[in-house]
């Protein structure tokens, strides 16, 4: 399926897109990315660029390119060529951040309107789009300790109480997914959407819960502090596992159609920490919660029905599995006392 294609990672120097790289070169795909490093970094893809020109990295079997894709030219230079398109590029964060920075997250229906349209004028074969679990109402979400499982069809933006995004955030991947399925339905064209949840592991920022609670531990902040009551649950969805989905999404769905990748059970803020304690062997005397920081939703968890039918994915990587390879990397990766002077930004910006 990926032997001597050409595939374009949007966002590939970022979080997932750099694990994504990392897949579609074990499996013989040769590898563009365009990353505007606004939160990807270079470092996330560790090859031997042998030749470097401005704005441009190139190795044997990986490209990358720096520019913004609302610019149109640029769109249209990196889909040149390609054969297939992941588009994982977004303005995105944790809850802080989609919290503050309402504006910045609308930008992201341009983003996809271009990067759609150029690879559909590029011929590109197939286009899978990582969208969130933020797409789903949040009325849905809002039962401490649920038992609900999100399903596909409890977003859709064509049906009443179903359009209905987590913030801004949640509403330009809903958009992006509409748009994927009339450029199917009016073109022709070949697209999937992933609807993401709560990806955690290595290379991912402070501003997401799990690298939150473990930067805390890592400059074993005492009291530590949790934002909001901690009782507010996830099915956080390691990273490895997140890429699977994405790629066997591309090989296996044409019409636009979205599926869940994420967990169908969960845990707790409060019992993240609890195993973050026990692995880094460290543990506060106080914990405390901070009430006036976003929450989110209060519990949030995925449907997996059509996942395991089309698909014939589950995740893989358990909580503890997960969190001990993300707690490993941060610890040496990072420097305490940098983590520990500009934590509050972290937390924060991307």
């Amino acid at each position: 399926m990926w032997s001597n294609k050409t595939v374009l990672v949007t966002g590939g120097a970022s979080f997932i897109g750099s694990h994504l790289v990392d897949s579609l070169l074990r499996e013989k795909a040769v590898v563009k990315v365009a990353d505007d490093f606004s939160s990807g970094r270079l470092k996330n893809l560790e090859y031997a660029f042998r030749k470097k020109r401005t704005n441009v990295w190139i190795s044997e079997t990986l490209s990358v390119y720096r520019g913004d894709l609302k610019d149109r030219s640029f769109a249209r230079s990196v889909v040149k060529g390609v054969d297939r398109v992941f588009h994982l590029a977004a303005c995105h964060g944790g809850r802080g951040y989609i919290h503050a920075h309402p504006v910045e997250c609308c930008t992201n229906m341009a983003i996809d309107q271009i990067v759609f349209e150029e690879s559909w004028k590029a011929a590109v074969e197939r286009l899978c789009h990582a969208s969130s679990a933020c797409v789903y109402p949040p009325y849905l979400q809002e039962d401490r300790g649920s038992s609900y499982l999100l399903k596909e069809e409890d977003a859709d933006p064509f049906v009443r109480d179903k359009a209905l995004g987590d913030l801004e955030y949640g509403w330009a991947k809903l958009m992006g997914e509409m748009t994927l399925r009339a450029y199917h339905r009016q073109n022709g064209m070949k697209t999937s959407s992933v609807r993401i949840f709560t990806a955690y592991g290595p290379r991912e920022n402070e501003t997401h819960a799990i690298i939150a609670l473990v930067a805390k531990a890592f400059i074993k902040m005492d009291p530590y502090v949790i934002w909001g009551t901690g009782e507010q649950d996830r099915n956080f969805t390691y990273v490895q596992d997140i890429v699977d989905a994405l790629m066997l999404a591309a090989e296996k769905i044409e019409d636009g159609s979205a599926v869940n990748a994420g967990r169908d059970d969960r845990i707790s803020l409060n019992q993240a920490a609890e195993i973050v304690f026990d692995i880094t062997g460290w543990r506060p005397n106080r914990v405390e919660h901070d009430l006036s920081k976003p929450q989110g939703v209060a519990s949030r968890a995925a449907d997996l029905t059509r996942a395991r039918k089309v698909l014939g994915w589950e995740p893989k990587v358990s909580y503890k599995e997960g969190f001990k390879r993300t707690i490993e990397w941060y610890f040496a990766n990072k420097k305490k006392d940098e983590v520990k002077a500009n934590l509050d930004k972290l937390l924060m910006e991307r």
